[in-house]
Formats: structure tokens, sequence, C-alpha cells
């Protein structure tokens, strides 16, 4: 088993199931996907280059799917969070019913659209 899958089914509840729901909704919306682990997290990448990262904070309850994101996601900030960041965004869940696939599945492809020229030069 890869690392990353590995990550992924060995976290308990409910982050397990939000995680592979995650896992089950980018992977069937994008091709040329990789999960990888890279920073004790799965990332994903998209031809070769990173395109979001999911972590599981068991002490403040929720799944981060973050984005490498400056300069490049402000229609979405109603929905990120920085916490300040200055560089990556992301979404988050406390739970399977909180996943707004459509505003997920549009910054996804709002960071693909742009990740090939790098995220500091956005």
């Amino acid at each position: 088993m890869k690392p990353a899958e590995e990550y992924i089914l060995k976290q308990p509840e409910p982050f397990k199931s939000i995680l592979l729901h995650l896992q089950v909704l980018i992977e069937s919306n994008f091709q040329d996907l990789e999960l990888k682990y890279k920073w004790k997290i799965p990332v994903f990448y998209i031809n070769g280059k990173q395109l979001c990262y999911m972590n599981a904070s068991h002490k403040k309850g929720f799944v981060d799917v973050g984005f490498w994101a400056k300069g490049i996601l402000q229609d979405f900030d109603a929905f990120l969070v920085s916490e300040g960041r200055t560089v990556v965004k992301s979404l988050r869940y406390s739970s399977i019913e909180e996943i707004n696939e459509d505003i997920l599945l549009q910054v996804i492809e709002e960071v693909a659209k742009h990740n090939h020229k790098g995220f500091w030069r956005k």
C-alpha cells in the first residue's frame, strides 16, 4: 500500500470518511492526477506540479484541503481559510455533509489552471 493511502486508511473517524470522500471526488473529476505522500500528508499532483494537499487535524477536528494559491483564489475567499498564511489557503471540513462539492471542484479547477506558473509567482 502506498504511504498516502495508508495515511488516509489509518485515520480515526470521521477523518477517514472525509478523506476517502475527498479522494474519490477529486480523482473522479480530474485526470492525470498522482497522489503522493509528502510532509507526512497526502498531496495531489497534476502534470508533475503540486495541486493540493489533505491534512487531518485531530486536535482541531477538521480536514484541511490546502492550496498553494497566492493571488489566484480571490473569488473563493468566502469559503477559504488562510489564518495568517500568505501563500496557503484551505477548505475545511468537519463532516462529509459540510463538503460543498461544487466549490471544491471549482477551486481545484482554478488552481489547476495556474499551477504551471509556480505558486510563488502568482
